[in-house]
């Protein structure tokens, strides 16, 4: 079984920065992609970055862009997304996971199959 351990969430103030990170402590995946989703209180899981194996493809959803940076250390085996200007609407809990595929193949749930556990991430004043 895959373990994904995500872990960095917290209260910030809007404005404020965060760089969660997710490990993958048992099997490395340095051959993965790794994508970021979240779900926000009660609205649905939505992606909002992925990078390919060798770092060199990344991908983002409109409403972080510019403001998040995924990225990928994978001697340490650990995926990181730095959270900059982060808003009210940021809230949410961030998961990690690999896709089924070899590469990132956008948004859709279905296309996920190991997921962690999830880290709260709070932007309020």
């Amino acid at each position: 079984q895959l373990q994904l351990v995500e872990s960095g969430g917290a209260l910030v103030r809007p404005g404020g920065l965060l760089n969660p990170s997710c490990g993958f402590p048992a099997v490395p995946l340095d051959f993965m992609p790794i994508a970021w989703f979240r779900r926000p209180p009660g609205r649905e899981r939505e992606g909002i970055s992925c990078i390919s194996a060798s770092s060199g493809i990344t991908n983002y959803a409109d409403s972080v862009k510019g403001r998040f940076t995924i990225s990928r250390d994978n001697a340490n085996r650990t995926v990181y997304l730095q959270m900059n200007s982060l808003k009210p609407e940021d809230t949410a809990v961030y998961y990690c996971s690999t896709p089924r595929r070899y590469y990132c193949p956008g948004s859709r749930i279905e296309d996920y199959h190991y997921w962690g556990q999830g880290t709260q991430v709070t932007v309020s004043s």
